[in-house]
């Protein structure tokens, strides 16, 4: 069996949530709800000074403890603090104790987490867990910018809605390209909810785990591991359903599907959909199209500077869990 950390990325509306129940499900595995401190703490590396020294822990796992979402995941702020503290001396340490002590709530061996926003930051999650085991689900570009428009979070610009699925996009496909084949896997929300069992089995199969049925009935979790204040999330608490695969018919007009199709139509025929127009390519899309382009290119010289930039002015960052 492994002990490997298990992160769940995707666009947001892609059926991240809905995957992280599934998994959290499983006998042996637990994924919170977004608890949000990971990335924040990254950025911040350099302002907890040498984790070595057990003060510098406590003064961390303080700050964990005080951030927004962490009364999400149950746990006693003093007991998280004081394992914190006596964790091994890097960031990822003491990130990883949090998501260890979380499955421990739950009796169960493999941790992990889940949050979208992951996904634009795999070089980074990487250093803080060298053997993380990444799942990306994907789901039809017009479905995501559908649901993102009904949010009361997200953007109400289109062109953001576009871009934010288009970024995803490029970010599963460089993922692919470059991730061993056993620390990335990518699940298609379309095929997992007509039909989760040979999926999820594939899933375990990929995580070096036995596949148990319970995953297949998501819904049941849903009160234990999604905050009842998330309302966008409330399909969680019914059972797996098609009913909105490709539900853009219905809600996004033919202007907002042009445009969409415009922007990222080889992207979704990449994935397997299929544009429903001609994907007519407008000044504006095409200086939009370039840009993303360019953007694709220059990310993995980026993320060689900001791991050479975390190397000179941060704590040591990989957990030893």
């Amino acid at each position: 069996m492994s002990d490997r950390p298990i992160f769940v990325v995707g666009c947001p509306r892609s059926g991240t949530t809905m995957l992280q129940l599934m998994l959290h499900a499983h006998p042996r595995i637990a994924l919170p709800p977004e608890s949000r401190f990971l990335l924040p703490a990254y950025e911040r590396r350099h302002e907890f000074g040498d984790l070595g020294d057990p003060e510098r822990r406590r003064a961390l796992g303080e700050w964990i403890t005080g951030t927004t979402h962490f009364g999400d995941l149950g746990l006693e702020p003093e007991a998280v603090v004081a394992a914190i503290t006596s964790a091994p001396p890097t960031l990822g340490s003491a990130l990883g104790t949090v998501f260890k002590m979380y499955a421990a709530r739950f009796g169960k061996p493999r941790w992990g987490d889940k949050r979208p926003l992951y996904l634009r930051h795999l070089p980074t999650i990487r250093r803080l867990f060298p053997g993380a085991q990444i799942i990306t689900i994907m789901r039809d570009g017009r479905d995501c910018v559908a649901s993102l428009k009904e949010t009361p979070w997200g953007p109400r610009d289109l062109g953001e809605l576009i871009d934010i699925w288009a970024r995803s996009a490029d970010n599963a496909l460089r993922a692919a390209r470059t991730l061993p084949g056993d620390s990335f896997h990518q699940v298609r929300y379309e095929d997992l909810v007509a039909d989760p069992e040979p999926h999820l089995r594939r899933i375990c199969a990929f995580l070096g785990e036995e596949y148990d049925p319970a995953m297949a009935r998501p819904s049941e979790l849903a009160p234990v591991a999604v905050p009842e204040y998330k309302t966008w999330h409330a399909l969680t608490r019914s059972d797996v359903t098609t009913a909105r695969v490709s539900s853009w018919r219905q809600r996004l007009t033919a202007e907002e599907t042009a445009r969409c199709e415009a922007v990222f139509g080889d992207r979704l025929i990449r994935f397997g959909y299929q544009p429903a127009t001609a994907c007519r390519r407008t000044p504006r899309v095409r200086a939009t199209r370039t840009w993303l382009t360019v953007r694709d290119r220059l990310a993995p010289a980026r993320d060689r500077a900001e791991a050479v930039r975390g190397l000179l002015r941060g704590p040591a960052l990989p957990a030893r869990l």
